[in-house]
């Protein structure tokens, strides 16, 4: 939903805009533009995680090796 600016003119909220851009390109799909991390509060902290269906999570992918340890 669009809100108007302070000159009458709609603006895209946040998230529309968020949507807009991951759907952008040639080939992508709803699925691009899905929620990738989960926010929470609780005590008023803040909690941001990973989605646990989310396609792309950091650290290294299946399959790659662990970054070794560094000594220091």
């Amino acid at each position: 939903m669009t809100r108007p600016d302070e000159n009458g003119v709609d603006q895209m909220t946040d998230e529309e805009k968020r949507h807009d851009q991951l759907t952008a390109a040639p080939d992508a799909t709803e699925a691009d533009a899905a929620p990738r991390i989960e926010v929470s509060e609780h005590d008023g902290i803040t909690r941001i995680d990973i989605a646990p269906d989310a396609p792309v999570r950091p650290g290294p992918g299946p399959g790659a090796p662990a970054p070794e340890d560094e000594e220091r």
